[in-house]
């Protein structure tokens, strides 16, 4: 038996399948969701796999995806953090970049560092940018230092030196001294963290690292042992952000690849569902409890990138991370997000989330805040007979309370708040899909959305009419989509190292050496030989800032083509920027992804009884369809709906987990997988 967990912001969601050891066929691929259950959230996962009766000691495969660190970070749950570095260097944080999204925007304050600048140390080293040691670290302050960040309450350390990216030398004689002085404190040194250069990021990623470690080392640890005093003896693998799974052991070593856990999954599950169905363009949506991510998948292909920040949007820059994630955008609104007045008497949804606990006010888990689920709920496009799948009745005295303050304070019915509440965290999503999209020189007419996770089949017909897209499409288990990816990646782990080499004829074996010694790193890290190798250059032109990634192109010998790198260079920069220049090209970053393939279950397709749309309806529901006005929609059983079944909204299709709004005028359509499809114009 394999599975997959995914811990999300108010639900754990649980996939898995049986594989008959004799002819090694996957059996049914079937689901679940619990509760997620903070601080202790490996309590979830157990209760996800006691729910649907898997027997735990039977599992010859699990892996899990966690939101633990991206929640950690957008609501500032971390550790108190402090950062060592090199003398000059202790205000990187607060210098930045001078980037500002939006440049007349007079109120702009840069966002503030994660380490306050009197938790910040600097210590004398140097080391040059081709990786000479100019200077050793001088240890002789760091007793001092230690004992400061100690009395202070620091319970991680970054540590960052400029240029530690080619020669680590100081930061390991630091990280050493640390361990001996403070054996408790956790300590990271940035070239664990990342390979590349630039210190500002490199700095930030090092230091969002180390904010995380603690809380992501306990809660793997304990889902570890928990699954073990279960039955479980087989290794445990994470989700990584690039897209893969590795073992535990590496993911806490550097929790910060954790990042986008369960929404990389996702992204490559749409990826893989798209080229089934033959939709390889789209727009990715993935709308969560806490958090609503995207992203773009342009051929069938998902970017995965270093150039990745949390937090931004179009007035602020956010917090760049380096490490390789798919290009991923991603806010603080989802189902729990919470409504509030300013001082303003201006309504606002999130950034802060009711979580699980105690949750949205319907839930009656104690939640006083109004959220989005409880707006969408009092608009009726939730069915307060089967909330939560039917589990539970929802609250209305405590969605009544909640709503109350805000009522007041705006002078409007408990209907036109919640209408406001859904519409604001549209418009805040709206934004998020414009930055992987039009702010890229996409044109979203072009592509289709596919949308999932809990609140996305009920968001995702409204963002479309936003942006004009024409399809939307509703993947099957789309309330669990994350975590079924995980069944559908392999194990990875991506290798960058900054090098600055000219790309020309002469460059040849100095290129195909670098990869080599890569090659052999993975190698001795995985422990085995069948490692597949797909090799990627940052590349610019000579005298440029930023790079353009391309797959290397190889030569009949197995080693690089120059010339037709070249012009795969040439035209990615055109496509990107377009023009071309004559100058020449010079390599930044060598980029190898390091593979070893998994069995994954096949897309089984659903299968056709014979049943009729009249077998699905249940009836009819008055729901508020905000712009195209409030109709007696028809409500349908989505575990009933056939492929090729058709239908138009008004409508309201309902799972156990999801439900699917189709505004007055679209038309629906069941595939042969049971996905939905929703088209907006005939």
């Amino acid at each position: 038996m394999r599975g997959s967990s995914d811990v999300g912001g108010t639900f754990t969601d649980l996939v898995y399948y049986s594989v008959d050891p004799q002819t090694g066929e996957c059996g049914e691929v079937k689901t679940a969701k619990a509760d997620t259950t903070p601080p202790n959230f490996e309590q979830g996962v157990l209760d996800a796999l006691a729910k649907a009766q898997v027997p735990i000691e039977r599992l010859e495969f699990f892996a899990h995806g966690s939101t633990v660190v991206i929640n950690a970070l957008t609501e500032r749950k971390g550790v108190k953090t402090a950062l060592i570095t090199t003398e000059g260097f202790r205000d990187v944080l607060e210098i930045a970049r001078g980037n500002r999204p939006d440049l007349f925007n007079f109120n702009f304050r840069k966002p503030k560092p994660f380490v306050e600048r009197y938790l910040r140390a600097e210590l004398d080293e140097r080391v040059t940018y081709r990786g000479a040691i100019k200077r050793e670290v001088d240890l002789d302050p760091l007793p001092e230092i230690i004992e400061r960040f100690r009395a202070d309450g620091v319970e991680a350390i970054a540590v960052a030196f400029l240029h530690a990216y080619v020669e680590p030398a100081n930061e390991k004689a630091v990280v050493k001294e640390i361990r001996r002085l403070w054996p408790e404190v956790s300590v990271l040194a940035s070239h664990e963290v990342s390979r590349e250069w630039r210190e500002y990021e490199r700095t930030n990623t090092t230091v969002l690292s180390a904010y995380v470690h603690p809380i992501t080392e306990r809660y793997v640890d304990k889902l570890e042992s928990r699954l073990k005093e279960e039955g479980f003896a087989q290794p445990l693998y994470m989700m990584q952000s690039n897209g893969g799974i590795a073992t535990a052991k590496a993911s806490k070593a550097n929790p910060i690849a954790m990042v986008e856990s369960g929404p990389a999954s996702g992204i490559f599950a749409a990826a893989y569902m798209g080229r089934k169905i033959g939709e390889p363009n789209l727009i990715v949506l993935d709308i969560g409890g806490t958090t609503a991510k995207c992203t773009l998948v342009e051929d069938g292909e998902v970017k995965v990138t270093t150039e990745y920040h949390i937090e931004r949007d179009g007035k602020t820059p956010g917090y760049p991370i380096q490490t390789a994630v798919s290009e991923i955008v991603e806010i603080g609104n989802g189902g729990g997000s919470i409504a509030w007045v300013d001082a303003g008497d201006k309504l606002h949804v999130g950034p802060k989330s009711a979580g699980a606990r105690p949750g949205p006010a319907a839930y009656g888990h104690g939640g006083t805040d109004a959220t989005t689920t409880d707006a969408n709920l009092v608009l009726g496009r939730i069915d307060p007979a089967s909330f939560v799948g039917g589990e539970r009745e929802p609250d209305w005295e405590a969605v009544d309370a909640a709503f109350a303050p805000l009522q007041e304070r705006l002078g409007l019915s408990r209907e036109e708040v919640a209408r406001g509440i859904v519409r604001i965290a549209n418009a805040n999503m709206t934004g998020a899909l414009r930055l992987v999209s039009t702010n890229k020189g996409y044109d979203p007419r072009d592509f289709a959305l596919m949308a999932f996770g809990g609140g996305g089949a009920m968001h995702a017909v409204a963002l479309a009419e936003e942006l004009r897209v024409p399809h939307v499409i509703v993947p099957v288990n789309s309330s669990v989509f994350s975590a079924w990816g995980m069944l559908q990646t392999d194990l990875r782990r991506d290798y960058l190292q900054t090098r600055l080499t000219s790309l020309a004829l002469e460059s040849a074996e100095e290129i195909a050496a670098a990869f080599g010694a890569m090659e052999d790193t993975a190698r001795a890290d995985y422990d085995r030989n069948d490692v597949v190798f797909e090799r990627f250059l940052d590349m610019r032109y000579v005298g440029q800032e930023h790079t353009v990634k391309i797959p290397v192109v190889a030569d009949a010998g197995g080693g690089i083509d120059i010339a037709t790198s070249a012009a795969a260079f040439h035209a990615a920069y055109e496509k990107r920027f377009t023009y071309q220049l004559d100058n020449a090209i010079e390599i930044v970053n060598f980029h190898l992804v390091a593979i070893v393939e998994v069995a994954k279950p096949e897309l089984a397709e659903k299968p056709v009884t014979g049943r009729t749309l009249e077998d699905a309806k249940l009836g009819t529901r008055r729901v508020d369809f905000d712009q195209h006005g409030t109709h007696d929609a028809l409500i349908l059983d989505g575990g009933l709906l056939e492929p090729e079944m058709e239908f138009r909204g008004p409508a309201i299709i309902q799972e156990p987990s999801v439900t699917c709004v189709v505004p007055p005028g679209c038309r629906a359509k069941i595939d042969r997988y049971g996905n939905y499809h929703i088209h907006l114009q005939d």
